[in-house]
């Protein structure tokens, strides 16, 4: 599983609403292009967030699913792609200090043809965008910070 970190300037429960909030998905994590739908149940086991991934005209319809939700600990998805395949992605939040938490994201593919041609390439190609994903996400957090 690859694992990429980072500190964000912002306690783990204002990190953890980015993350529980659906409809932000597409801005901050790296390949979704539009959230299409959120369960009113989101982000508890078993909900499920749709969007599109990829590209236009390319993009793909797809959804991802809550497997572990423990605010503001963890939150667990099987992300799918399909006919690429489906991730699962572990974000873990640790504060760091009072104002500050880090966020590790690890990612690895379970199904599909992607689970089978893992390689360095893949492996730095996913290191980068999860690096983007997470700076992403502390724009939103620290944003949310001043927002208040």
């Amino acid at each position: 599983m690859a694992i990429v970190e980072k500190v964000i300037e912002a306690p783990p429960q204002r990190v953890f609403d980015v993350l529980a909030d659906g409809w932000t998905y597409s801005d901050w994590v790296v390949g979704t292009v539009h959230v299409r739908d959120v369960d009113d149940a989101w982000p508890r086991v078993g909900a499920r967030l749709h969007h599109k991934a990829g590209p236009w005209p390319f993009s793909l319809q797809d959804v991802s699913t809550v497997l572990v939700h423990e605010p503001p600990r963890k939150l667990a998805l099987r992300a799918g792609l399909w006919p690429a395949g489906e991730a699962i992605v572990v974000f873990t939040l640790e504060p760091v200090g009072e104002h500050a938490t880090r966020v590790r994201i690890g990612e690895d593919f379970a199904a599909g043809p992607l689970r089978w041609i893992r390689n360095k390439l893949n492996d730095l190609v996913l290191h980068q965008r999860n690096k983007e994903t997470l700076r992403r996400l502390a724009d939103i957090s620290t944003r949310q910070k001043a927002d208040r």
